[in-house]
């Protein structure tokens, strides 16, 4: 494929025709590509289903590419929004369609959202995982090397070094920055739009960690458990949720029937008003997340980035 244009995508209207054929690359993940209509729902329902969905960008010829392991939902009644804080130029994206590309930029950083069912509601693409080597032992295919380290290039740790593979996408700004995600490019644009991807590649958490977002100021609302992290790729995201039980915020946990190639989210979710469970040990090739009966942390989950990602905005979404 030629290499990418600096020009902006055309914005377009409301549930207008994108294109959904796929990159034409090798290096592209075989995968069905979702478009506006996947975000026409409530924004929980959508974050819990962008799970394991993979975001695929071609920038200069090189195509790029992470699963989905973490979202938060955000509504326009609640203060943690940007939308809660009403309509700007800024923030127009929030109030256009479902599927519409919100980025804003946090501390220095890109930051990918995009609108869902209802004016100023909207899902926040968190971090994603990059599979290295083997195969993982969910079945995700390993990413390719060259790709790989070209995502390295564009994430160096403070120290000059390459960032691991596990935390290329570890944090929104980190993810952005791997995908060559920018705001001038990517604001306001309908998802599907070329040459930026997202993917339904078949693959479904056995299991949802649901706890409180990150970096919600105080008095804003930061309460409401409105973050979702794959519980079998959780090593990979921003802050690994079972840290948090040192600190007695254990995150609920939402078990995904086993077969469900579409599994109902707002019934499970709605499971959740009952009495809520500890989060059970869920275990993975990539970090061991424990069971915290007698108190015990999952300790092997690390955040091996070498230091904060620093990707919070100032001003939650």
């Amino acid at each position: 494929m030629a290499a990418r244009s600096s020009r902006k995508p055309a914005r377009q209207g409301a549930h207008a025709e994108v294109s959904r054929a796929r990159l034409p690359h090798a290096d592209v993940p075989n995968g069905r590509p979702l478009g506006p209509d996947f975000f026409d729902r409530d924004a929980q329902v959508v974050a819990c289903d962008l799970l394991g969905k993979v975001l695929c960008h071609e920038v200069d010829g090189q195509v790029l590419w992470a699963a989905i392991v973490e979202a938060e939902a955000y509504y326009r009644e609640e203060k943690a929004s940007h939308a809660s804080l009403g309509y700007t130029e800024k923030r127009k994206a929030l109030f256009m369609p479902p599927g519409t590309i919100y980025m804003y930029y946090a501390r220095g950083g890109d930051s990918y959202n995009v609108s869902c069912a209802g004016a100023g509601n909207a899902v926040l693409v968190k971090a994603g995982w990059v599979p290295a080597g083997e195969a993982a032992d969910d079945g995700a295919a390993p990413a390719p090397a060259a790709m790989i380290a070209a995502m390295q290039r564009r994430t160096p740790l403070p120290s000059g070094r390459a960032r691991p593979p596990a935390r290329l996408c570890s944090g929104q700004t980190l993810l952005c920055k791997a995908l060559g995600l920018r705001v001038p490019e990517w604001d306001r644009v309908p998802i599907g739009t070329a040459p930026l991807r997202l993917l339904d590649v078949g693959h479904r958490p056995r299991a949802v960690l649901r706890t409180t977002r990150l970096g919600i100021p105080p008095g804003r609302d930061g309460h409401l458990p409105y973050r979702f992290v794959d519980a079998g790729r959780a090593a990979q995201a921003t802050r690994p949720p079972l840290r948090r039980l040192a600190r007695g915020a254990a995150p609920s946990a939402i078990d995904v029937p086993p077969g469900d190639a579409a599994p109902d989210w707002a019934r499970l979710l709605g499971l959740l008003d009952r009495p809520s469970r500890p989060a059970a040990a869920h275990e993975s090739s990539r970090g061991t997340l424990r069971d915290t009966v007698g108190g015990t942390v999952g300790d092997t989950v690390r955040d091996s980035a070498g230091g904060a990602v620093g990707d919070r905005a100032r001003r939650p979404r």
